[in-house]
């Protein structure tokens, strides 16, 4: 089985990162995208791809096989209303993650906002997929990715089937984490059955959100088996096959 996580965040040191990449690969994942929003995101996204490309670079006495890296780099909704420098896009994959969230952070609307919509402009301009945090904001967002035309992931998806409808209308992927098989997410499993073979996608969004049996621990790259294995069963498919599939999507989206 060869997993793609499509967010797997990361601020370890090398040694902390070297090993979580290690063990990925011991449990089936060939390839994940390190994915930023902040400042030590961001980073740490650069020093996992750094890693993946150049293995010498481990300090265990026997290199083991890491997973291909990914790289996204961007401004989550957090940094929004803060003066932000450039980031350098050269060798990236997509922007992100960026988008709203007003579960916490809804006296920032008007800043994340105007931080989403610079960012969608700046994908837009570099040819790249975006990657797209939305938590109770779905009408914000789909205003603004209506009035930005853009492509890419919907992260983490915890909305209902008609919003997901909507950013499926719009060409997004979705990509489903670990939530999937928390005891009290149905809406959740409702929308990984609607989503299109086409278009789905997985992801730990680690180190957050451990799957079902994980939970309690932090997340890691190599517990997407697990979500792997819940969503294959409530697809009806197989998960060598469901593996197949979201890593064919991701591969189709990034171009890996």
């Amino acid at each position: 089985m060869e997993l793609f996580d499509t967010h797997a965040h990361f601020e370890g040191t090398s040694e902390e990162t070297a090993a979580v990449l290690e063990r990925a690969f011991a449990s089936g994942v060939t390839r994940l995208m390190a994915i930023g929003g902040s400042e030590s995101l961001n980073r740490g996204a650069g020093l996992a791809a750094d890693l993946a490309a150049n293995p010498s670079g481990q300090t265990t006495q026997t290199p083991q096989p890491l997973p291909s890296v990914l790289k996204a780099l961007g401004w989550d909704r957090d940094q929004a209303g803060k003066d932000l420098p450039e980031l350098d896009y050269t060798g990236v994959s997509a922007v992100g993650e960026i988008g709203l969230d007003y579960y916490y952070e809804g006296a920032t609307r008007k800043d994340q906002l105007a931080l989403f919509a610079r960012q969608l402009e700046l994908a837009r301009q570099l040819d790249l997929p975006v990657v797209i945090h939305t938590r109770e904001a779905d009408d914000d967002t789909l205003g603004v990715l209506r009035e930005i035309p853009s492509k890419g992931i919907i992260h983490c998806f915890t909305g209902t089937p008609k919003f997901c409808g909507k950013l499926l209308d719009l060409g997004f992927f979705v990509s489903i984490s670990g939530i999937v098989t928390f005891r009290a997410a149905d809406n959740v499993r409702e929308s990984a059955r609607y989503v299109p073979d086409d278009r789905l996608l997985i992801e730990t969004d680690s180190p957050f959100l451990a799957p079902v049996p994980k939970r309690g621990n932090p997340n890691e790259p190599a517990f997407v088996v697990h979500t792997a294995k819940f969503l294959a069963d409530l697809r009806g498919t197989t998960p060598e096959a469901l593996a197949l599939l979201t890593t064919g999507n991701a591969c189709r989206l990034l171009g890996c």
